[in-house]
């Protein structure tokens, strides 16, 4: 019989065991590829879950030509099942420790600026530096999104987009409102969603991004597409500070609140909070037809293709995408924010040299082109027109020809402090906790607490 004292050690040493086991496989762990060896390169995104367009791209054989080109590497995929909001998080905490960080990350071209200041990301100058493709074959404003406030490259773009109205053709025309949709103001669009939901009984009529746990999308697909589309913006590049009080952000609120609160036309507050809430839209509320309109990515539309998430048959006769007009019509008559992600090496990568491989292997022309193909985005290499079946996407001239109009956000390492403040007051306004006016006034107060009074200016 084994005495209490042995029970107590072989305890001790079971547990001991366990904590060693559980540190040997995670972060930059790669005894079995080492075994082998190999190098293991883990390259870590975010993930919607199990139809995750991404982690398919990866395994549709591109790691397995990869590895047959490179038998020295062994790429292992870490997907992040999480909101936008807390995969930033979790990235964050990955990237502290060289125990624990991945050798790639989907860095959102948001954040890029201020991990870089935050040391988490390698600067890729010397890479890039070597690269023709990057070069001639990138779309040269977009470099600007993966530069840091020192001037070096932290990041190579892996995907663009713009934004507009989603919009299911046949609802719409239920509704007795013209097909195809090409709103002029905001007015318009706010009276459509009226119309739908007198008529349509049981159909939301407009979805927006408003929950905070969505994190940037609150930003980007929401607020920043109305205030960009008013004469204000976020940020002055003369004076270099952020514009917490203006016309166009007290218009901006306004418009959240009128959806939501005043003519009740958004989704219910259940849907709107969630984390999944583009998900939701897209996969659940549009495909069964209780959604009517959206505002949202230009990506989103992949959903519905053969290979996507929620497949519509015919899509290109039953859906449609709009450009978002600016506020009373004024020029350009539209507006779009541009945005995207890009693939970074953490600084604690133990394999930065691979990893780089990689990186190379991704953005090539075919590869690069493959998958905003796959994810219905549009591509930061210019010559990706060049491969067939990449313009004549569904929705893709659509989307593209927003570009000329696109507005993007400001970059500096100070945005992701200004843009999680807009994203709780933009849910609070939603929810009906804050007036717009009161929502003006607890930007200017939170932003001013946060950065310093001689960082912003009221307008």
């Amino acid at each position: 019989m084994m005495t209490n004292k042995l029970k107590v050690t072989m305890t001790a040493v079971m547990a001991s065991l366990l904590l060693l086991t559980t540190a040997c496989s995670s972060g930059n762990s790669s005894s079995g590829a080492e075994a082998e060896g190999k190098k293991e390169v883990t390259i870590t995104f975010r993930s919607s879950g199990s139809e995750d367009t991404l982690t398919k791209y990866f395994e549709s054989g591109l790691i397995d030509k990869f590895e047959s080109e490179n038998p020295d590497i062994k790429i292992k995929i870490a997907p992040v099942l999480a909101s936008e909001g807390d995969y930033t998080s979790k990235i964050v905490l990955q990237m502290k420790s060289p125990d624990t960080a991945p050798d790639i990350v989907a860095e959102d071209t948001s954040i890029i600026k201020s991990d870089a200041a935050a040391g988490y990301l390698e600067p890729l100058d010397t890479q890039v530096a070597g690269w023709s493709d990057w070069q001639d074959k990138f779309i040269e404003n977009l470099k600007s999104g993966v530069t840091g406030e020192d001037g070096k490259i932290y990041g190579v773009p892996a995907t663009s987009d713009t934004r507009g109205i989603w919009y299911n053709k046949e609802l719409l025309a239920e509704a007795g409102i013209e097909v195809p949709f090409k709103p002029t103001s905001w007015e318009e669009v706010l009276e459509a969603a009226r119309v739908i939901k007198d008529k349509l009984p049981g159909v939301t009529p407009l979805n927006m991004i408003v929950g905070k746990s969505n994190g940037e999308g609150v930003t980007m697909q929401t607020l920043e597409m109305l205030l960009y589309g008013t004469n204000d913006t976020l940020y002055n590049n003369d004076s270099k500070k952020w514009i917490v009080s203006s016309a166009g952000l007290l218009d901006s609120f306004k418009f959240i609140d009128q959806v939501f609160n005043v003519d009740k036309t958004g989704p219910t507050m259940q849907v709107a909070l969630n984390g999944q809430a583009g998900s939701i839209a897209f996969q659940q509320l549009f495909p069964q037809g209780k959604l009517a309109m959206a505002v949202d990515g230009s990506w989103a539309g992949s959903t519905w293709f053969e290979n996507g998430a929620a497949p519509i048959e015919n899509v290109e006769d039953k859906m449609g995408f709009a450009p978002f007009p600016t506020q009373n019509g004024q020029e350009p008559g539209a507006i779009t924010m541009s945005g995207g992600w890009a693939w970074s090496i953490p600084a604690q990568s133990q394999n930065k040299e691979e990893a780089w491989k990689f990186v190379e292997f991704l953005m090539n022309q075919e590869n690069a082109t493959a998958r905003v193909v796959a994810e219905g985005n549009l591509s930061p290499r210019n010559d990706s027109v060049d491969v067939a079946g990449y313009t004549d996407r569904t929705f893709t001239a659509e989307a593209q020809a927003l570009l000329d109009v696109a507005k993007f956000r400001p970059t500096n390492d100070q945005y992701a402090t200004v843009s999680a403040q807009l994203q709780s007051i933009v849910e609070s306004v939603a929810s009906g906790k804050l007036t717009p006016e009161a929502a003006v006034k607890q930007l200017q107060d939170n932003v001013t607490r946060s950065l310093g009074e001689d960082k912003v200016e009221v307008k």
